[in-house]
């Protein structure tokens, strides 16, 4: 799309931060931000533009949509991440604004004629492929540990890492993220769970010694070892991260890649004289999965998937052992006949467990095949048939069930699949 510059000699209007960052980059961007220099409220306001900010003058042109801000300077006031003063005024310069964002790949600005003003060496960075702070001033909101984990997620694929001195800041004030809303935690972990390298997000809030007041039931699952046999990489906070790229590879659905963070919470309850063992982590890890979906306040929908995958991971890894009873339960058990999409996910979630494993990467997951298709035939069976037959209440239910089970046998021994 153009950009729409303008031609008042007085005020200035400059592309800024993400859009600048990814052209660059050589990517799309969705939102195109503008900086105003020289400007004050009304002089946008009279020219059709709508107001969309409240703690800062940010406006919405009225034909394009984007978003214009003032300049502007910030002082931090208090301990939480929004407690900041904002000074506008036409006197703040296009450097004065640029100074107070976080990281140098974010703070460049293209002019009109498409010049860069880039006075932190943020293009420098993006060739270099490194993420920096631009200045002292990143301490003051511990939010931005977050936004550098998120950018990691965003472009570790594409070769970035962390400036030392940049970890060196984030660890210095990671005990401040307990100041950060729950809230707000759960938008950049969401967000991160569907880029492009959703562990790289954990891996760095890991790095420098952060996880554990953003994530800590996740951070507890590093230095936990499993069975080599079955797990070559031993640690179960490596196979997390594994987990959580061969979801990602297989979709971008927010609610598979946090249950495949999740799915294995219950390891680190083990008790040492049990290790590398975990027998019935499954069952214990429910309540630490709820615990986690109540304080972040994840979405019901993500929280039942998680729950069902942390209970059900190890259930369906057998599901060439089970009788046909226990796989009809099984999807009572998810809610499956009336969630029609959660067997799906679930399943998503397990093929990903099974493959997040050293050597394992390529393995054939035919339980999710087995289970699809004994799911897709015990569809067939509908309460229908046994009310014309003349049963009520309860009854119907047990006929459904145990109709369920005789068809479901049926396609499992005649699938001729094997595990």
């Amino acid at each position: 799309m153009p950009f729409l510059w303008h031609k008042e000699v007085r005020m200035e209007i400059f592309l800024v931060g993400g859009a600048v960052r990814d052209q660059l980059l050589g990517l799309k961007s969705k939102d195109m931000d503008w900086v105003v220099v020289g400007a004050k409220p009304d002089d946008l306001i009279s020219k059709g533009y709508k107001v969309a900010g409240a703690a800062f003058p940010v406006f919405i042109h009225p034909e394009t949509g984007d978003e214009y801000a003032l300049a502007r300077k910030e002082r931090k006031t208090g301990l939480k991440h929004n407690d900041f003063e904002t000074f506008f005024d036409p006197s703040v310069t296009l450097e004065d604004d640029l100074s107070r964002r976080d990281l140098t790949i974010n703070a460049i600005a293209m002019s009109k004629d498409g010049k860069l003003i880039d006075p932190y060496g943020g293009a420098k960075d993006l060739k270099n492929r490194l993420i920096r702070h631009v200045s002292g001033a990143f301490s003051e909101d511990p939010l931005r540990i977050l936004r550098v984990a998120r950018f990691m997620a965003r472009f570790h694929h594409l070769g970035f890492k962390v400036d030392a001195s940049t970890m060196d800041l984030m660890r210095g004030i990671g005990k401040e993220l307990v100041h950060i809303s729950e809230e707000r935690i759960w938008k950049e972990l969401s967000r991160a769970l569907t880029e492009k390298t959703p562990s790289a997000f954990i891996s760095t809030l890991k790095d420098c010694d952060c996880l554990k007041y953003v994530l800590p039931e996740v951070d507890a699952l590093f230095g936990v070892p499993q069975p080599e046999k079955h797990h070559p990489e031993i640690d179960t906070g490596i196979h997390t991260l594994m987990v959580m790229e061969q979801a990602r590879k297989l979709t971008n659905d927010v609610d598979i890649i946090f249950s495949a963070m999740t799915h294995d919470l219950g390891k680190a309850l083990t008790k040492k004289e049990m290790l590398p063992a975990h027998h019935n982590h499954d069952e214990d890890g429910v309540p630490v999965v709820e615990m986690l979906c109540k304080r972040l306040k994840v979405p019901s929908n993500t929280k039942k998937l998680a729950v069902a995958a942390c209970k059900n991971h190890t259930t369906v890894h057998r599901a060439f052992e089970l009788r046909p009873g226990t796989i009809v339960k099984l999807f009572n058990q998810i809610d499956a006949y009336r969630d029609r999409g959660i067997l799906d996910k679930l399943l998503t979630v397990c093929e990903s467990d099974a493959k997040g494993r050293a050597g394992f990467e390529n393995i054939k997951y035919n339980q999710s095949e087995l289970l699809k298709n004994a799911f897709k035939a015990s569809l067939g069976v509908t309460a229908k048939e046994f009310v014309e037959k003349g049963y009520s209440g309860e009854k119907i239910r047990e006929q459904i069930n145990a109709k369920r089970i005789k068809v479901v046998k049926h396609e499992i021994y005649s699938s001729g699949l094997e595990p």
